[in-house]
């Protein structure tokens, strides 16, 4: 996984389809996701470690470009 298109991807392998309106909380929902996904043993400690730095580098990044808009 490269990107948060491959992780949405992959979800959907599992009917897991997330969309709440606000890209933050889709990223954190998804992080959930992968989480259960992972203590399942769908995944492996590869896809789980890229998956996860994927997802909170990205969160980061929207809480770093909310805090610069006010």
């Amino acid at each position: 996984m490269k990107t948060i298109y491959d992780i949405q991807q992959f979800l959907r392998k599992f009917g897991t389809f997330i969309y709440v309106g606000e890209r933050e909380a889709d990223l954190e929902l998804m992080e959930d996701e992968v989480q259960e996904l992972y203590k399942s043993q769908f995944m492996t400690n590869e896809e789980y470690q890229m998956a996860i730095l994927l997802l909170r580098s990205e969160i980061a990044r929207m809480k770093d470009a909310n805090k610069r808009k006010g």
